[in-house]
């Protein structure tokens, strides 16, 4: 699968903005899909993942701001951020676990300004 992230850029502290993750098939074949994220200088993080059946998990960090969703019988995946902090900033990958193998996209680059 390939993946192909969206959506980030400069927005300021306390904004929103929403990530896409469009996939080159059908999303349907994936079991589970998510969003993993980077800062300068620490280890790739998890921020949502979502389930084929739609049952989502948050990291603590973003919980309350974000909403991770799929939109069945389409390639689209997506993060609705809230809320924006400066801790937020990094770059911001999409993966996905299907019966193939684990995927990663190239990741988008999401600066908070404070």
């Amino acid at each position: 699968v390939q993946l192909q992230a969206s959506g980030g850029g400069l927005v300021q502290a306390g904004g929103s903005l929403r990530l896409s993750c469009e996939a080159s098939r059908d999303i349907d074949s994936i079991n589970v899909m998510g969003w993993y994220r980077q800062a300068p200088g620490k280890q790739r993080e998890l921020v949502a993942r979502i389930s084929g059946d739609g049952s989502a998990n948050y990291a603590d960090f973003v919980k309350g701001r974000a909403t991770i969703s799929r939109r069945a019988g389409s390639n689209l995946m997506s993060l609705q951020m809230s809320s924006l902090k400066s801790e937020d900033t990094g770059v911001y990958y999409c993966n996905a676990g299907a019966f193939d193998g684990d995927f990663w996209g190239k990741g988008t680059q999401v600066t908070v300004s404070s």
